[in-house]
């Protein structure tokens, strides 16, 4: 599926009606749910015979919200060049099996409800052994052009978690969203790099997101919701949760930004590529799935190139048409649409990366989209190569745990309050924002590296790259939405994220032709805002 039909989208007014209704709902959030059911719909509290405490069989199935697996693709940083073609197609195929597996989880909730053993026997028990066939797969074809990495079959292993229980390393606790402190890019590593970039557009401060302070201090502000057990809520109650949303009023000022020093890089580079105005979508992803269709299993925004798909290589990028209004520019910008739970159906509700996979709702068309490259607060910035591929945030970031989560929610007005893991509720007349900011640092070698990560960096908390690294312009993405006050939306996610704010991510291919992107490099670099 490559585009996908729209249906009508409904008023300001209507919107702000359905959101009123939503907020009445309360920690339900029934709000779109397209008949899917999804794993953390277990029994709600009081749901035992005649309103009796539930069983001990319905608590731990109402514990067992997702299925958390190890990401094979973040454990093999080397890949040969040869064997990625197979290596990616088994890991789309990985993708699939936890895909498939949490669908039979949420099939069988009843079951697994009165006897807790039976998601081992039924589902984790087949998913480690189709894991540990592709993983025997991915160290065969590793091994016909080098050496076979070790461990690997270690990563078969999935288990059940909860909801509101941490990965190992972080995640999204649920308790107020302090994860992380810094952002958890890279370590932290100079995620502030584009807060300077806030020259005029109030918009890189997103990038310093982690620190929310304590915004997690009232998931339930203002808005009247109890999130309580919070599992029959939105997708058909897939996610998100109450507690999923904070009022944005109740952070506070979280927001730093670097200091500039001499010799910087202090201009800006703006493209305007539209918002998505025609409507292209995919649930391909053709840097961590290429080939594969249905490789993301959630369906994307793509502004700038025309021609990506999972099959699209280089040259169909680099001849592909531009929605950018300066036809130098034919990079690809992308990122997981955000949709109204309000029960109004698109296209994709019964098609791969939309109901198929636990996406429902309806799809919004950003109001703004500003793409600014900007520079580095401790010197000069160099041209990205063509075709550099860069991924900012995890997709997977529920499961996997923080130290990749990069993206930034937060309200207009309200940009110097940044969060991570909560989705914000805004006031009427402020709207939602999305920000990414990309990293900014290149190997000088590659355009891309085998778990798409370790070619780019963040720079560290000194503003500088780290050792082999060289800066480069970065991107700064800001991604605005009129939709109504509440917590009646979501990013669309793979099924088992369970559509977590802190899942959100960005994609960026650069086909900037030579002579503009060294116009971008000169603005940058002499202080110039230029478009």
């Amino acid at each position: 599926m490559r585009h996908t039909a729209r249906t009508p989208r409904t008023s300001r007014k209507k919107r702000s009606s359905l959101a009123n209704r939503a907020i009445a709902a309360s920690a339900a959030l029934i709000l779109g749910g397209g008949g899917l059911v999804a794993v953390n719909v277990y029994a709600s509290a009081g749901e035992g015979p005649s309103g009796s405490p539930p069983t001990r069989a319905q608590s731990v199935g109402r514990q067992m919200s997702t299925i958390d697996c190890p990401d094979a693709g973040n454990e093999l940083p080397d890949v040969p060049e040869q064997a990625r073609p197979e290596v990616d197609r088994e890991l789309a195929a990985m993708d699939t099996q936890i895909t498939d597996a949490y669908q039979q989880f949420a099939d069988r909730k009843e079951q697994i409800s009165q006897d807790p053993g039976l998601a081992e026997n039924a589902v984790l028990g087949p998913l480690r052994n189709k894991r540990t066939a592709s993983l025997d797969r991915i160290g065969t074809a590793i091994e016909r052009v080098g050496q076979r990495p070790t461990g690997i079959k270690g990563l078969a292993g999935c288990s059940l978690r909860a909801d509101d229980s941490a990965p190992g390393n972080g995640g999204d606790t649920g308790d107020g969203g302090n994860d992380g402190g810094n952002g958890g890019q890279d370590d932290g590593q100079g995620q502030d790099q584009g807060q300077n970039q806030g020259q005029g557009d109030d918009q890189g401060q997103g990038d310093n997101q982690g620190q929310g302070d304590d915004q997690g201090q009232g998931d339930d502000q203002g808005n009247g919701q109890d999130p309580g057990d919070g599992q029959d809520q939105g997708q058909g109650g897939n996610g998100p949760e109450a507690s999923d949303f904070v009022d944005i009023q109740s952070v506070q000022p979280n927001v730093d930004r670097p200091r500039q020093r001499r010799g910087s890089s202090r201009g800006t580079f703006t493209t305007d590529c539209g918002r998505n105005e025609n409507g292209k979508f995919n649930p391909d992803n053709v840097i961590v799935a290429p080939g594969v269709s249905n490789g993301a299993h959630h369906m994307h925004d793509y502004i700038g190139n025309q021609a990506n798909d999972a099959f699209a290589s280089d040259d169909d990028l680099a001849n592909g048409a531009t929605t950018c209004r300066n036809q130098g520019d034919r990079s690809t910008y992308y990122w997981p649409v955000l949709r109204l739970q309000n029960g109004q159906d698109e296209a994709d509700v019964n098609a791969d990366g939309g109901g198929k996979d636990q996406n429902t709702g309806e799809i919004q068309t950003p109001s703004q989209v500003t793409l600014k490259f900007v520079g580095s607060p401790v010197g000069k910035v160099t041209a990205m190569p063509r075709f550099l591929r860069i991924i900012t945030g995890d997709a997977k970031a529920f499961t996997n745990g923080d130290a990749n989560a990069n993206a930034s929610w937060s309200c207009t007005g309200f940009e110097n309050r940044q969060l991570k893991d909560k989705y914000p509720i805004c006031p009427e007349g402020s709207q939602v924002v999305r920000t990414f900011a990309f990293q900014n640092c290149w190997d000088g070698q590659n355009t891309d590296s085998a778990n798409h990560r370790t070619h780019v960096a963040f720079a560290q908390s000194d503003g500088r790259c780290p050792n082999g690294f060289r800066a480069v312009p970065q991107l700064v993405q800001r991604i605005v939405y009129d939709v109504p006050p509440g917590p009646g939306f979501a990013v669309d996610s793979f099924p088992e994220q369970l559509h977590k704010p802190i899942t959100d991510h960005g994609d960026f291919i650069n086909v900037f032709d030579k002579q503009l992107m060294k116009k971008v490099v000169r603005c940058i670099n002499d202080g110039r805002r230029c478009r």
